[in-house]
């Protein structure tokens, strides 16, 4: 990136910044990009228009492919869990309208839960959920995540491999709420935006098994 880019760039927030990003040419990208953590901080999608929020994560995942240091997995925990609970819920939606958006942002939440699962409370304990997020192309509609927690380890797969203890279906707007402390699951089941398919008490305490970050 010249250097009249990036400094162009740094003194960037809001709408403007979302502009700039996606008429940025990939191609005057260098080694020594901006770091996504700076772009992130320079972002409050409350200032934002219902589709720029999707505007910026479709540059960065256009950006990302000739600079990897702007790709969403570098962006740290509290940035993100920053952007997702400042977001309306229109601004949620429209990002999992876009099916690559969608995919990249649901595979990126549910990537990191290995990292924050917390090990001592999870110690002994074995469980299976079967997460189905609403509005996804996958069977009857949804896209499906399955994690299993085994005895302070967590991994996640896209194929149902094992009988659940919990089956939880949401809307994925109403699923980063929970994950960002915007929502309860008491919250969500009584205002039926969340249904849940099994242990209820075991459910109800799943979220409190990670180490969210807090925005």
């Amino acid at each position: 990136m010249s250097e009249h880019t990036e400094t162009g760039l740094r003194g960037m927030r809001g709408a403007a910044l979302v502009d700039a990003l996606e008429r940025l040419d990939p191609a005057d990208l260098g080694q020594d990009t901006l770091d996504v953590n700076q772009l992130a901080g320079a972002i409050d999608p409350r200032d934002l228009g219902k589709d720029d929020f999707r505007r910026l994560l479709a540059a960065l995942l256009r950006l990302s492919e000739r600079a990897p240091e702007l790709d969403l997995s570098k962006v740290d925990p509290a940035h993100f869990a920053t952007l997702v609970s400042r977001a309306s819920k229109t601004q949620l939606e429209r990002v999992v309208a876009e099916k690559t958006l969608r995919t990249r942002v649901l595979g990126e939440i549910f990537g990191r839960m290995s990292a924050h699962l917390k090990k001592e409370r999870s110690r002994g304990v074995r469980a299976v959920v079967h997460w189905r997020l609403s509005g996804g192309d996958g069977d009857g509609g949804f896209d499906r995540y399955e994690t299993v927690i085994d005895d302070g380890e967590c991994s996640v797969n896209r194929e149902m491999t094992e009988r659940p203890r919990v089956t939880i279906t949401i809307a994925p707007a109403d699923f980063f709420k929970l994950i960002t402390h915007q929502a309860t699951p008491a919250v969500l089941f009584v205002t039926g935006k969340i249904r849940i398919k099994g242990d209820l008490a075991f459910a109800a305490g799943l979220i409190g098994f990670f180490d969210l970050p807090k925005p």
